[in-house]
């Protein structure tokens, strides 16, 4: 299948429950921010009943800084699915054995990549997120996704000893090509978790069932959404999957390939602020609908 434009998409449904938006290359704008002009938006969705969900692979620490009081109680679908919280309450968590943290920090100290890659990690836990780098460009590159940002000596502390956290995934900071680590570092992890690449820079590993899909069709049974009243937002390859939970899925025009082919239409890219076009497009025709009903009556 491949997308069509948003604008065939009409009529939009009228009984859409749901709204779930990836956030980077997806709701924020080309400086990676919240569009001003999403905070009267998401006003208009609560009034209409209507649940708005980031999902990222951002640490829920990081999600709540940034969505605030607007959101005190809302829903979360954050670390790539690991972490669900529905309407303030965290429902679902999904931890990494210890042993296997231990294996991916043993096997990046020991990697040996080409000249060009300079790569950090990042290990996520529920309570923090821990680094054991500390020069002020990949610390930059860290706290845009993880505001909670503990430093180690050993990174093995995070997992092992008296104040060890439950880690959700493992995150790999590459300057250059996060893909050659990806690919050949962390191969020999892909028969037993995921390694998935969540942008240009940044490989996420984790457990080989959670998924940003696992997240949404989670908070669909818990609030009794159907996925025809679910609208889901998309860029990047760990969006690919949520984008089959929504009936309503819509891949940005700067999505990456994969997702232009399994979505079922395309919104306007991100620097043209296009989940905002879709959403206020989608509540226009309810609001006209309603004001018809209410003449009707």
């Amino acid at each position: 299948m491949n997308a069509t434009p948003w604008t065939q998409s009409t009529p939009l449904p009228s009984d859409i429950a749901m709204v779930v938006a990836d956030m980077d290359g997806t709701l924020l704008d080309g400086d990676s921010r919240i569009p001003e002009g999403f905070w009267p938006l998401l006003a208009r969705l609560q009034r209409a009943g209507i649940e708005f969900v980031p999902a990222s692979g951002r640490q829920i620490f990081t999600l709540r800084d940034m969505f605030g009081d607007a959101m005190p109680t809302g829903s979360f679908i954050a670390e790539n699915g690991n972490l669900v919280v529905a309407r303030g309450r965290t429902t679902g968590v999904t931890a990494l054995p210890a042993h296997a943290v231990v294996q991916m920090i043993d096997l990046l100290a020991g990697a040996d990549l080409p000249q060009g890659h300079d790569v950090g990690m990042v290990v996520c836990g529920e309570h923090s997120a821990y680094t054991n780098r500390k020069d002020t460009p990949f610390v930059d590159e860290c706290r845009k996704y993880y505001h909670r940002l503990a430093f180690l000596d050993d990174l093995h502390k995070a997992v092992m000893g008296p104040h060890a956290d439950r880690i959700l995934k493992v995150a790999v900071f590459d300057f250059g090509d996060v893909r050659v680590p990806a690919d050949t570092l962390f191969a020999p992890l892909r028969d037993r978790y995921q390694v998935v690449v969540s942008g240009a820079h940044w490989v996420d590993i984790m457990d080989a069932h959670t998924d940003k899909r696992r997240g949404v069709v989670a908070l669909q049974e818990q609030l009794g959404i159907t996925p025809a009243q679910t609208m889901v937002f998309g860029d990047y390859l760990n969006d690919l999957q949520m984008l089959g939970a929504g009936e309503w899925s819509f891949a940005m025009a700067n999505a990456y390939p994969d997702l232009l082919r399994e979505a079922r239409y395309i919104a306007p890219a991100n620097t043209e602020h296009g989940v905002l076009r879709v959403i206020d497009a989608m509540l226009r025709q309810r609001e006209s609908q309603r004001r018809h009903a209410d003449a009707a009556n």
